[in-house]
């Protein structure tokens, strides 16, 4: 009987604790632009320089990631104390895989993550037993159709070329998914990964687990996950925010005409290496296509730069072996170039 009440003193505590982390996480999270306006300016920099841009670029960007990363895995580390993986896996496996694809594209609409942002998920997808397909349409979708891109599409080129992108983007997503989970890659995720996915790492099961014990499941997600993540995350941000202070739109505006068939392929290999969210990409597709840039190839590189960015190759090496980024790459790649070839075809 004793045992019954000692548990309480400590649910209560973790409650407590929860909640102030929740509360201290939203305000941090509010606040970061002005965290890297404070810390800007005491460096001397202004955004008004390359240099300075890039530096508040890295010191937005960082603690966002870090924030999202904790938040998501700790959430993810608590919600997989209620479903086995081998459940999960099932209720996703078989005919409803492509019904999964779907509904995590279209979640990616409206979580307006860039790439780097949208890994924290999706390692939290995969922890939790969800099908690799499934969650590599959500790390398409995040970054590349959401609801700000969307927005400022419509607003700057009118609902048709919003709704073509929409459509597009999607079917990117969906399909880029659909393919990776049909040729069975999970052996290509890293050893940490596939023990996450297989349960190995969970010490708690069932619907009779009490909270204390899956707060504590999310807190050891979290030690195990963001423990691993954290140095690749600081050097992804870090390539991006060096490349986001120097676009040389110039030089890119002057191949990307519509008559260079080579063009489109071009585009898509010289925004890998930048980073950027889609806000920050639309003045850019702007002043490209104002200095004669074609629609089709200039939205290439736009997909590109959101949705197969350097940084968030390096921050996924961390959880997936070469063959599997190289085969996310192509395929993604592929797909965005059957994009820019119908969008010049097409407007």
């Amino acid at each position: 009987m004793h045992t019954q009440t000692r548990p309480q003193p400590r649910l209560l505590n973790w409650t407590l604790a929860v909640m102030l982390a929740s509360a201290l996480w939203v305000l941090a999270y509010s606040q970061l632009t002005a965290f890297a306006d404070a810390l800007l300016a005491l460096l001397g920099l202004t955004r008004q320089t390359r240099l300075g841009e890039a530096v508040h670029f890295f010191l937005y960007d960082t603690p966002k990631v870090l924030l999202l990363l904790t938040g998501i895995v700790f959430v993810m580390g608590i919600v997989q104390t209620f479903f086995a993986p081998e459940r999960t896996r099932a209720l996703l496996a078989g005919k409803r895989v492509g019904v999964g694809n779907v509904l995590a594209a279209t979640l990616g609409i409206v979580t307006p993550f860039c790439s780097c942002s949208a890994v924290p998920l999706f390692i939290g997808f995969v922890s939790a037993g969800v099908p690799l397909g499934v969650t590599f349409s959500f790390l398409i979708s995040a970054p590349m159709v959401n609801e700000i891109a969307l927005v400022l599409l419509f607003g700057m080129f009118g609902w048709q070329v919003a709704a073509l992108y929409l459509g597009l983007g999607l079917a990117v997503a969906i399909f880029a998914g659909l393919v990776i989970g049909q040729l069975g890659m999970e052996r290509h995720l890293e050893d940490w990964v596939q023990k996450l996915q297989n349960g190995q790492t969970a010490s708690f099961s069932g619907e009779s687990m009490g909270w204390v014990a899956r707060f504590e499941a999310g807190r050891d997600h979290v030690r195990s996950i963001v423990g691993k993540v954290w140095p690749y995350i600081l050097a992804g941000i870090a390539l991006g925010a060096g490349i986001h202070g120097y676009v040389p739109e110039d030089f890119m505006a002057s191949f990307m005409g519509r008559d260079a068939w080579w063009a489109v392929p071009a585009a898509v290999i010289l925004g890998v290496p930048m980073y950027t969210n889609a806000a920050g990409i639309i003045p850019i597709v702007e002043a490209l296509i104002g200095k004669g840039a074609a629609l089709g190839t200039v939205l290439a590189f736009m997909m590109s730069v959101i949705a197969l960015s350097a940084p968030e190759m390096i921050i996924l090496r961390k959880a997936l072996k070469p063959r599997l980024i190289a085969t996310f790459a192509g395929v993604v790649a592929t797909g965005i170039l059957l994009v820019g070839y119908v969008f010049n075809w097409v407007l």
